[in-house]
This record gives structure tokens, sequence and C-alpha cells, in this order.
């Protein structure tokens, strides 16, 4: 269900005045402050008013830092699980990345011994911040909403490991977690998977949809909380939202400066899955955007695609809030909410 437009259009994915889009936008005489929530306002004056340095002001080792030391602040502690496992995931050019499985006890897996389906989770941070720890209770609802495993992988980060590092863990990562052998040893389903994350973890789940596809690797759902999408960030939205909206403009350039400098990289499909030669059967999709975020255009046109393509796709619009709201819960009602959907689509396809 889309929050306040009709979800079940399916244009060209490539034109940008749908209606959905044009209900991301202010008029052109109408302040974009106007379309947000006051409890989201309020955030963003208060964020102003505690007059911290920029996180692109600062080097990406101090940056991760700030963004660890303030991405719990507003959040809602998770729910605490029968099951919290640190666990090494091997990739193919030798590493071994740190990863969080969390898995509830349910009714069923109690009484039968059954195992969990499991969601693989890319965290977002601009493939620069972020980590398992910055993303720990928006994992453990997940993991308790859906009656699921979630597996947070801590993939490597820019500008130590640039393009395509980071898809390359996400695909291992994957590759790792479908083996019969080793789902078994972790007491997981591997013939019930989904993959999902955030921002630019939502990017990363896109582009592992289409490599599981490719692999013929049966996915239940890919769950894309504000995917980054577009090869050069140039939708309506980015101008909309370019300033004082949590995301900025000078954010996402430092980000994609760090991970993905060469023109060549942006234009590669797996940085940008919009320019995907073909997203036919692919996993169905649940889409989570946030109205007041530059990447809403690039959302909105990301789903477009996959209906285009025959693709079931869940679009849900939160109204008033920008990106990053989805860790707000303390003060944002529509983060839980939106939380609660992705859950309960989550649910829906791992337990048909």
């Amino acid at each position: 269900m889309d929050r306040g437009v009709s979800a079940d259009l399916a244009i060209d994915p490539f034109i940008t005045s749908s209606p959905e889009m044009q209900h991301t936008r202010a008029p052109q005489d109408r302040n974009p402050r106007d379309l947000l929530s006051p409890a989201m306002r309020q955030v963003i004056d208060n964020i102003a008013r505690a007059r911290q340095p920029a996180l692109h002001d600062l080097p990406p080792d101090q940056a991760r830092l700030a963004y660890a030391k303030g991405s719990g602040v507003l959040d809602v502690p998770g729910p605490v699980l029968a099951r919290v496992e640190d666990v090494q995931v091997p990739t193919h050019d030798g590493a071994h990345l740190p990863a969080r499985l969390y898995a509830p006890q349910t009714a069923a897996q109690t009484a039968t011994q059954g195992r969990l389906p499991a969601l693989l989770y890319f965290h977002g941070g601009g493939f620069t911040i972020g980590g398992v720890a910055s993303h720990d209770a928006l994992c453990r609802r997940l993991a308790d909403q859906a009656a699921c495993a979630v597996l947070s992988l801590d993939y490597r980060l820019a500008p130590e490991h640039r393009f395509p590092t980071a898809v390359n863990d996400a695909w291992d990562a994957l590759s790792w977690l479908a083996d019969a052998a080793q789902a078994d040893r972790l007491g997981l389903d591997a013939s019930r998977l989904a993959v999902g994350g955030d921002s630019a973890g939502g990017t990363l789940a896109a582009v592992s949809a289409i490599q599981a596809r490719d692999a013929g690797l049966p996915l239940a759902l890919q769950l894309l909380f504000y995917p980054g999408t577009t090869a050069h960030q140039d939708t309506p939205s980015h101008q909309t939202f370019a300033e004082g909206f949590v995301l900025g403009a000078a954010s996402i350039r430092y980000f994609f400066d760090h991970y993905a400098p060469r023109r060549e990289d942006r234009e590669d499909w797996r940085f940008a899955p919009l320019l995907a030669p073909d997203v036919d059967g692919v996993a169905p999709a649940w889409v989570g955007l946030a109205e007041c975020d530059p990447l809403v255009d690039e959302g909105l046109l990301y789903a477009d695609k996959l209906r285009a393509a025959g693709v079931a796709v869940d679009l849900d619009i939160y109204r008033g809030v920008t990106h990053e709201f989805i860790k707000m819960g303390r003060a944002i009602p529509e983060a839980l909410q939106a939380q609660a959907d992705a859950a309960r689509a989550l649910r829906g396809a791992l337990h048909p």
C-alpha cells in the first residue's frame, strides 16, 4: 500500500513525471520544508542547533565514529532475541567479513525444531560509513516481527575499498548463506531467503537480487528502504531536497567520490541498478521511500522499472519524512510504521 498515492501504476521507468513523483515535490512557489511533518521538522532543527560538523566535512574514519556515536540517539532499542551471534563470512578474495546473526524463537520452531528463513541485510551509509552496530535495533525488530533470522553484514567500506568491493562482498555473503550445508550449520532454511537494505544497502540488495536471478538462486523478497539506483543523482528530487533534509547533495558527493570516483563506475549497473539491462524474473520487492529525500525519485523509478518487467512491487511512501528516518523511532512515528510494514512484507514472503 502506498502512503497517500496509488501504487498500482506500471509506467515507463524513465519518465520522471509520474503522478507518484509529482506528489514527492513541492510546487515551485512553495518551500519544500512545508512538506515536512512537525516531528521531522523538529528533528532537523535540533540537528542544526547542535552545530556538529557535517559528516562530509570529516575524514572517513572520523565520519564513521561520528555516525556510530549518533546513530542510536533517535532509535528505539530493539527487542531481546533468543539468539544473537557474531559470525565471519568468507569472501572469494580470502577476506572474512564480520556479520551478526539475529534469530527469534518462534512457536513453530519450538514445536518442530524447524529451521528459520533468513534475511541478508546490508546497512546504509553511502558505502563509506555505518555497520552492524548502527543498524542493530532495526535488524532486531525485523527478526522479531517477521519471525525470521536476519544476517547483518559488515561489508568493506570506501575509500579503503572502492567499487565494486561492496557489491562483491554482498554477493559472496548471499552465496555463502544460500549454501545448504552452511545454512544447516546456522540453523537456517536455505530455500527461504530474502535480501534487504537501506540507502546504499538498498542498492546492494537490488543488485544482489539481479545477480541471484542470473545465478538461478530463488529469493522470496528484496526489501528496499530508499535505495540508490541512479548513476548521477540528477533526478528532480535531488535538486528539491539538496540542502537541509538530513542527507544533502554535499554528503552524497562525498560518499560517492570515495566509493566510485570514476564515471565508468557510476555508469555500471552494479552501482546504478536502474541501468540494469533487464530485471525480468527478479524477486518480488517491498520498497519503502521517504517523501522528502533526494533519493525518492530514483526509488520510484526503480519500482516502476520492476513493475514494467512484471515483478510484483509493494510500494510505500512515508509522508513528511527524510532519508534515514527509519532509525528515528523515538521522534518519528513513521519510522516504526515503516519497520512494521517491511516486517509484514517479509513475513508474508518467507512464511507463505
